[in-house]
């Protein structure tokens, strides 16, 4: 398919696009059978100003592939992948967070141990985890992303909100009184990198580092990596302690982690749940 110039692009009048924002720039163009069958692969790439923009584009673009006589079987599944995962989390996957991501991570300590004790109360229990963790991520401008079982998983355009995010859940928990006087508790772990977000979420080595750092913490801990501390800045009321380099499953080699302290939280727990990498004497 051959690239449009500027000028090319120009040329075309507006009905030969799907999307033109608010700005006046013209994207997906239709004007011919190979820009729609590019339009229809590209469509869940766009970043749309609303949701009313992305449904006219959308009903533009199948228009077209109909003048075209193109069958668009996995345009069509892709969004009904798409409306489904919207569903499941409560916010279209298009307007998450793409290229470099915050990612949050967080995992019940102990989950199996809480429903012996709770048994039937554990259900409820987790209700309400979830109701503290997506309070939090929502009202920190972060994205909730997926719940499994006892974790769940969010992503942030900005580090610091991530942070603000994290200090939040774990200030809930402490305050929050539970059934029959559980520690229920969660640690928590942080990455920024970059990442591909497609029809079915987050691909990418950053999604396997931040849950490996979530696994490496301790219940009420909040850990991260010299990646999102990099892109944190300095936060009043905040301090990163350094504690040391470890090597962690699957990823190409040792990462360093940090933990976030804050005044009102405990600052004291076991060290990582991962080999430590010894450093060589100077």
């Amino acid at each position: 398919m051959p690239v449009l110039s500027a000028r090319e692009r120009a040329k075309l009048p507006t009905r030969s696009f799907a999307y033109i924002d608010s700005k006046g720039r013209k994207r997906l163009p239709i004007h011919d059978e190979s820009h729609v069958r590019n339009a229809l692969a590209r469509f869940d790439q766009v970043a749309f100003e609303s949701d009313e923009a992305r449904e006219q584009a959308r009903q533009r673009l199948i228009a077209a592939a109909k003048r075209y006589r193109i069958v668009p079987v996995g345009f069509f599944q892709g969004q009904l992948r798409m409306e489904r995962r919207r569903g499941e989390t409560g916010k279209p996957i298009t307007r998450w967070p793409r290229g470099i991501v915050t990612f949050l991570m967080t995992d019940i300590e102990g989950s199996s141990r809480l429903l012996r004790a709770l048994g039937h109360r554990y259900a409820p229990t987790l209700r309400s985890v979830r109701t503290i963790i997506r309070r939090a991520v929502g009202a920190a401008g972060g994205h909730e992303v997926d719940n499994r079982a006892d974790e769940s998983f969010a992503a942030f355009a900005d580090a610091a909100a991530a942070v603000e995010a994290a200090i939040a859940i774990q200030r809930a928990f402490a305050a929050r009184r539970w059934p029959r006087g559980a520690g229920v508790c969660v640690r928590i772990g942080l990455h920024r990198g970059r990442t591909t977000l497609t029809e079915t979420g987050y691909v990418g080595i950053a999604v396997n580092t931040v849950a490996r750092i979530c696994d490496a913490g301790h219940g009420g801990q909040i850990l991260l990596s010299d990646a999102a501390c990099d892109a944190l800045g300095r936060s009043p009321g905040i301090t990163l302690r350094r504690l040391g380099a470890f090597r962690m499953a699957g990823l190409a080699g040792p990462a360093a982690l940090l933990q976030v302290v804050v005044a009102d939280l405990p600052d004291r727990f076991p060290r990582p749940r991962v080999a430590r990498v010894k450093t060589a004497p100077r």
